[in-house]
């Protein structure tokens, strides 16, 4: 296991730095002086030589990246030109928000995907194994934005159940944070739930097809605990790793969901940040969410190592 673990951090890291280097390199590729955006709307010319100096965007664009990488290494992020405030400060309030709702959409998908898939293997072939087809069909094309603006008009225009966006911190009322978040989680885990159901379905198949399936059979072990002491949980080794690197989709991938929701987490925080070109902003949060992908592959690859003791060696 350490030894697996050591050869996973030595292709982290530098992935890690490969992945500063395009966040860093592309958006010196966009369109536009940043200092002139920066200047406001009256371009003095002495403003923009300042801002040059103060940012360094006369620099060479490798001494810019180094400074700029020393600095994150320091935990040093920078300041967000839009709002005043220090980034790494902002990102540790963002990122509870973000991590509450990929938690929230990660327990549906559980929820709805796991019964789904081990019912659709049992009864393979029947119109409940095709009901769940079209389910993770649908689950699959539907867009997480329509999806959004559907359960809106739904749920708080016309039946008035529900807020329609904002977001309520657990501390103030937990109830109204769960309400506030009860859509967005919805969005967003059903499309994952789906990815669940399709491989628990498969991975549920072949478990059933296994000897020990079918010597618990001969030996005259009832059904149910056929499926839940011995298929089940053989079945559910690659649904772990596979929920892992899910979750870590899921605080990636809520960027359209948050906007949707007016939710002010990682997602919404790097729109913002690409709508007012503050360029600092979004290298943080593309470089903190890949950087929290890579933990969650870390952690997947630990959990199926730990769950399948041939991979240990």
């Amino acid at each position: 296991m350490k030894t697996l673990l050591l050869r996973r951090l030595a292709v982290s890291l530098p992935t890690l730095l490969l992945v500063s280097m395009m966040v860093f390199g592309l958006q010196k590729l966009l369109p536009g002086d940043p200092a002139l955006a920066l200047a406001g709307e009256e371009h003095n010319p002495e403003v923009v030589e300042f801002l040059r100096q103060k940012y360094r965007f006369n620099d060479p664009v490798p001494v810019q990246y180094a400074i700029w990488l020393k600095a994150v290494i320091q935990g040093d992020f920078g300041t967000s030109v839009r709002t005043r405030l220090p980034i790494g400060k902002m990102l540790v309030e963002k990122l509870p928000v973000t991590i509450e709702l990929a938690t929230l959409s990660m327990l549906v998908a559980l929820a709805i995907g796991l019964p789904i898939g081990i019912f659709a293997a049992l009864w393979r072939g029947t119109p409940l194994d095709y009901g769940a087809s079209m389910f993770g069909l649908a689950g699959l094309s539907i867009p997480h934005f329509w999806l959004g603006i559907m359960l809106i008009l739904l749920f708080s225009v016309n039946l008035g159940w529900l807020p329609a966006g904002g977001f309520v911190p657990p501390s103030e009322s937990i109830g109204q944070n769960l309400l506030t978040m009860l859509m967005p989680a919805l969005v967003l885990g059903t499309g994952t739930a789906a990815i669940m159901m399709r491989h628990v379905r498969s991975a549920m198949i072949q478990a059933m097809k296994q000897d020990y399936v079918r010597t618990a059979r001969a030996k005259g072990v009832r059904e149910g605990t056929i499926v839940l002491r011995h298929a089940l949980p053989n079945a559910m080794i690659p649904v772990v790793t596979l929920g892992t690197l899910q979750f870590g989709e899921l605080l990636a991938g809520a960027v359209l969901t948050e906007q949707v929701f007016s939710i002010p987490g990682f997602g919404k925080m790097v729109v913002d940040g690409v709508f007012s070109r503050d360029y600092a902003v979004v290298q943080a949060v593309v470089l903190c969410t890949a950087a929290i992908f890579l933990l969650m592959s870390l952690i997947a690859d630990l959990a199926y190592a730990a769950l399948n003791p041939r991979l240990r060696s």
